[in-house]
């Protein structure tokens, strides 16, 4: 038994004990946040097979090297939409696939077009729905990214999936310590620290790389805009302005645009906001402005001038969405998602085996006790505190919430410590 007054020993074992107790309790703190944000990251990242199955019959239709031209597949989408105000067209992007033409109009919210998607070979509309974003993206992704950001909860919910971003990577890192400290110390018995340790190190760096790009994409940099902002601008625009042009034009404003260099095989062609604007032809990364009448570019953005900061925060988002190299990319966080989910039940297990049970013994041992921090040597405190207070600043949620959980964890302490008539007990152990 320990006093007050005993003297402390200051060691390394007293900073593992620390990363040990903040691992243990940041975990039962985020461990919800985290599987939650795993789950629906798996589910968005089969989207593409979901929805393959899900619209297959606006989707797909067989394939043939026959394609009528653009302007006969936009008259055939127009018989169906009369009312709506047409604004862009997606040509089919590989054979057996369908093109999508875009109308705005009545009925529709901001951020929402419907999209009318025509057989290319024979002109017959095989479906509509409802598009969402700048994107285009179809209802089932729209829901599961909605549930992914914000749990349909509006800002809440964002700060919800925030808080788990912000403490993943600072959970993934003191685990790794744990597990390697632990590890070398058992002189290399993988198995020691358990399934929770194991798969915890597999995990790893996906965890950090999710982690970092789902900071960096809800901080809004991770859609860097042209250089004249023109595409986000005319893609954000819930109500569109479309005057109806000659639609006769289309297929050589697209001639036009893949002599430009425009040569990826899904692009969106947005048609000209009033008369004498311009066509926009657009791939994603590359984008050009096409004079309707001459066929002249008279602009352009492309992906490989933009800062290397805005281009490596579009390559994380697309890893972190699945489209950055196919389907490896979704097989990878497939494998990551599904680990955390793990990673999150063995970690409320190994706490369930720990809680106290009257009359019973614990097989995985007691929590470890408070009072670590005075074990660890003052510069390397110093230290702890310097670098807990850069990342509060640097990443306010994260420093906001850890600041409440030392308030939470002192006040338990210094009740603890009282007596059954409230006074101190500095003689307790």
């Amino acid at each position: 038994m320990s006093t007050a007054s005993d003297p402390v020993v200051r060691s390394s074992t007293g900073l593992r004990g620390l990363v040990l107790r903040c691992h243990f309790y940041a975990g039962l703190l985020v461990g919800p946040f985290i599987l939650v944000a795993a789950v629906t990251g798996v589910l968005y990242a089969l989207t593409p097979q979901l929805e393959s199955w899900l619209y297959h019959g606006a989707l797909a239709v067989p394939v043939t090297a026959r394609a009528l031209p653009l302007a006969e597949q936009v008259r055939a989408a127009r018989g169906v939409n009369p009312l709506g105000a047409l604004v862009a067209v997606r040509p089919a992007a590989e054979p057996g696939s369908t093109t999508r033409v875009l109308f705005t109009g009545p009925g529709l919210r901001a951020g929402e077009r419907r999209a009318v998607f025509v057989n290319p070979a024979s002109a017959q509309v095989t479906g509509e729905l409802t598009v969402y974003g700048p994107h285009g993206v179809l209802p089932l992704r729209a829901a599961l990214a909605r549930l992914h950001r914000d749990l349909f909860l509006g800002e809440p919910g964002r700060l919800y999936s925030r808080l788990a971003a912000s403490w993943l990577w600072v959970v993934a890192l003191g685990g790794a310590v744990l597990w390697l400290t632990r590890w070398r110390g058992r002189r290399g018995r993988l198995g020691s620290s358990g399934w929770h340790g194991v798969v915890g190190m597999w995990v790893l760096a996906g965890a950090l790389v999710l982690s970092a790009t789902a900071l960096a994409w809800s901080a809004g940099t991770s859609a860097p805009r042209a250089p004249s902002g023109w595409m986000t601008q005319a893609f954000g625009a819930g109500g569109g302005s479309a005057v109806g042009p000659d639609v006769t034009r289309v297929d050589a404003v697209l001639t036009a645009a893949r002599a430009a260099g425009i040569d990826a095989k899904a692009v969106e062609i947005e048609l000209p906001k009033g008369a004498g604007a311009p066509w926009r032809v657009g791939d994603g990364s590359d984008a050009v402005a096409i004079d309707g009448a001459t066929g002249a570019v008279v602009e352009r953005s492309r992906f490989a001038d933009r800062p290397f900061v805005a281009k490596l925060a579009r390559w994380g988002v697309e890893a972190h969405t699945g489209a950055l190299f196919g389907w490896p990319n979704q097989l990878l966080l497939l494998a990551v998602g599904l680990g955390l989910v793990a990673l999150v039940v063995l970690g409320y297990r190994m706490w369930w085996k720990r809680r106290p049970v009257r009359g019973s013994a614990s097989s995985f041992g007691k929590p470890v006790a408070r009072g670590q921090w005075r074990k660890v040597a003052t510069p390397a405190v110093v230290a702890l505190l310097v670098v807990a207070g850069l990342v509060g600043w640097a990443v306010p949620l994260l420093g906001v919430s850890l600041l409440g959980f030392l308030v939470v964890d002192g006040l338990l302490g210094l009740r603890a410590r009282r007596g059954p008539t409230g006074a101190l007990n500095r003689g307790r152990p």
